[in-house]
């Protein structure tokens, strides 16, 4: 048991290490978020040397608040195009802003300039997770794979929580907060510089309407959330996680050169202990990676936010507090696992982008509420009581969504044995994560008795089935041609060629079938090349075994030339 998991942990990463894609994006994100943290230690510190822990809370606030409004308004670019194009844009800006506060601290220029190149900077920041949460999926084709995928982004994500901060704590020890700015400017510009490369093909979306402004595609994301609850109640959660997100940027700050005495390189300490916990928790995540309790780790990990902070506030030492910080960390490794693993299977790709952008925009509104709430918490009631108030919101949100969090991933494990019977389809195979879902979510049970035809020669075609159980025969002209059992597909022909039906498939024992209408089967495989390939071959195969009566060889010419 234990070695299969360790196999499967193995597998997880290997799977992103062999799709040269797949490993791009991954490694960009390394850089972004590396760029992230140290710039959030080195903006921490001009503003705590401006006007102290009332200062890094208002900062935080007034850098997130722009991101909270643009952050929705700007992700319909991310579904309308290639979504790495956008990852590339926003990269090069948020380079260009770090690169410039640099330049301006070195000069010892006005400190308002750095902030208002740290709003700039955080918009940027803002959109690029949602494209890059929205690109995944069109580099997958399982969600086994999608899951592995979140697990190594959720390492590379604790990598760069735990060397980001490390980097700055040792760059302000010997070199000061310029270098610190530099530095993140170059891991940005390292991140766009990595998806220049990127070559996968896009799987079919929706166009957008023509003439449709950004403000109303945005509305299609708040729409998608306000319509599900399971994506509401995610959301939720991770408004609660975000708020001592928030926080903890203040807390950090306050707690290590107020309470535990550690100066400034003490902040970058404490933010480390977070990184360390993450990377041991991303590893500890990839042996749940093929796990049918998404939905519980991520309360979990929820709650991980909370917990750790109170005990911090029960016990103010250094030790004990790097310690507790480790396992906020192990938190956020379960949070990349199990919420956007679910954000990503539950959410339209047609939306998706849009969907995250609304996700980035909550993120942003509640840390910034978090730092400037907090901030002025501890000037009413003091550090300790604060770390104890604010550690207690997430436990008892996970608590109170856990029923509802399990029910997600029981439907999950539906869904899934779905995609499998449907990707056991040669044509429908290739179809990558983003599509085969969308197929899933619109099948329609169809069970036939034995004897009982399922389609008619003759008959219009509407719909394609895969049996799920049972066998049939398929009969052309009278005369049996071909017999189909569990995990085979038929009806593609009248769709692909838009002809009448030409062969009777009948049910030679209880059939179980699953049907897909024409257009969402036509839209998925024909808007894909590599299954539109593989579609014509199959249906040039079923042509080649057997010429419907009345169907000359120049109609069956004519026909694979449409």
């Amino acid at each position: 048991m234990i070695r299969a998991r360790f196999g499967k942990a193995a597998a997880a990463f290997a799977s992103n290490a062999r799709n040269p894609s797949l490993r791009r994006a991954q490694l960009s994100f390394l850089g972004a978020w590396t760029a992230e943290w140290a710039f959030t230690v080195a903006l921490g510190i001009v503003a705590y040397r401006d006007g102290g822990a009332t200062a890094v809370g208002l900062v935080g606030l007034l850098r997130m608040a722009p991101s909270a409004i643009l952050a929705p308004l700007l992700s319909p670019l991310a579904d309308r195009g290639r979504r790495e194009r956008v990852l590339i844009l926003v990269s090069v800006l948020r380079g260009l802003a770090t690169g410039a506060a640099a330049v301006v601290v070195g000069l010892s220029g006005p400190t308002y300039v750095v902030y208002l190149l740290a709003i700039v900077s955080t918009i940027a920041s803002t959109l690029y997770r949602p494209a890059h949460s929205a690109l995944l999926p069109s580099l997958c084709h399982t969600g086994y794979e999608l899951a592995s995928a979140n697990v190594v982004r959720g390492l590379l994500d604790s990598a760069a929580t735990l060397v980001g901060p490390l980097l700055a704590a040792v760059l302000l020890q010997v070199a000061g907060v310029t270098a610190v700015f530099s530095v993140a400017a170059a891991a940005s510009l390292w991140a766009a510089l990595l998806l220049t490369r990127l070559h996968y093909e896009a799987p079919p979306r929706p166009s957008a309407a023509r003439g449709r402004s950004l403000l109303g595609s945005a509305a299609d994301g708040v729409r998608a959330v306000s319509r599900s609850g399971d994506l509401a109640l995610i959301m939720g959660l991770a408004v609660a996680q975000t708020l001592v997100r928030g926080a903890l940027t203040v807390l950090t700050v306050v707690v290590a050169i107020d309470l535990l005495q550690t100066g400034e390189p003490g902040v970058g300490l404490l933010n480390a202990a977070i990184g360390a916990g993450a990377v041991l928790g991303s590893l500890a995540a990839s042996l749940l990676v093929d796990t049918r309790r998404l939905g519980g780790w991520f309360a979990i990990g929820v709650s991980l936010w909370g917990v750790p902070v109170t005990m911090i506030g029960l016990v103010p030492e250094q030790a004990p507090a790097l310690l507790l910080l480790a396992f906020v960390g192990v938190g956020n490794a379960l949070i990349d696992l199990g919420g956007f693993t679910l954000l990503g299977r539950i959410a339209p790709d047609e939306v998706l982008a849009r969907v995250f952008g609304v996700l980035e925009s909550l993120v942003a509104l509640s840390m910034g509420v978090g730092a400037i709430a907090t901030s002025l918490l501890i000037d009413q009631v003091g550090v300790r009581t604060t770390l104890i108030a604010v550690g207690m919101l997430c436990p008892v949100c996970a608590v109170l969504s856990w029923p509802r969090l399990r029910r997600m991933d029981r439907s999950l494990a539906v869904r899934d044995r779905e995609i499998a019977l449907l990707q056991g389809v040669s044509m429908l195979s290739p179809l990558p994560l983003p599509a085969i879902e969308r197929l899933a979510r619109g099948l329609e049970p169809v069970e036939v008795a034995a004897g009982m035809a399922v389609v008619e020669q003759g008959d219009v075609g509407d719909r394609y089935f895969v049996i799920e159980s049972g066998e049939a025969e398929v009969v052309g002209d009278g005369r049996v041609v071909a017999t189909l059992g569990p995990g085979q597909g038929f009806g593609e022909v009248a769709l692909i060629r838009s002809v009448r039906r030409t062969a009777t498939v009948r049910a030679t024992a209880p059939l179980r079938l699953q049907a897909v209408t024409s257009q969402q089967f036509l839209a998925a495989v024909l808007g894909y090349p590599p299954s539109a390939d593989e579609a014509g071959v199959t249906v040039d195969f079923m042509l080649d075994r057997f010429t419907p009566t009345g169907e000359s060889e120049m109609d069956r010419i004519q026909h694979r030339g449409d």
